[in-house]
C-alpha cells in the first residue's frame, strides 16, 4: 500500500508564505521522481514544480512552472521520504488545491490534496 499525505495548505494573504510538506510512506522505497500540481474548481490540474533524481550522493534537478518561477521552490528530504513545496510572495492566483505525485516504476501515485486560498 502506497500512502502520499500532503500538510501545509491553509488561507495566507498575498504576499505571504506557505510551505507545503508531502510525506511519502508504504511499498515506495525512493522518492526520486516526485512532483507538486495544483487544480481549480471546474480545471485541469496544472503541473507546478517537479524534483527528480534525489538520491544519496546526487544532484536532483528541479522545473518549474512559469507561473512560479523564483517564487516556489521544490526540495526533498529522502531519509524523511518527504517533498516540499515553499511558497513565497504567494497571489491570489495561486489559489487551488495542490497535489503531491509520486512516480515509482511507471506508476503515479497521488495524495488527497491540501487547501491553499490567497486572499488579496
Amino acid at each position: 500500500q502506497v500512502q502520499l499525505v500532503e500538510s501545509g495548505g491553509r488561507s495566507v494573504q498575498a504576499g505571504g508564505s506557505l510551505r507545503l510538506s508531502c510525506e511519502v510512506s508504504g511499498s515506495i522505497i525512493s522518492i526520486d521522481d516526485m512532483g507538486w500540481y495544483r487544480q481549480d474548481p471546474g480545471k485541469q490540474r496544472e503541473p507546478v514544480a517537479n524534483i527528480k533524481g534525489t538520491v544519496i550522493g546526487g544532484t536532483a534537478t528541479t522545473n518549474y512552472a512559469d507561473s512560479v518561477k523564483g517564487r516556489f521552490t521544490i526540495s526533498a528530504d529522502i531519509i524523511k521520504k518527504t517533498v516540499y513545496l515553499q511558497m513565497d510572495n504567494l497571489m491570489p492566483e495561486d489559489s487551488a488545491v495542490y497535489y503531491c505525485r509520486s512516480r515509482y516504476l511507471g506508476t503515479d501515485y497521488w495524495g488527497q490534496g491540501t487547501q491553499v486560498t490567497v486572499s488579496s
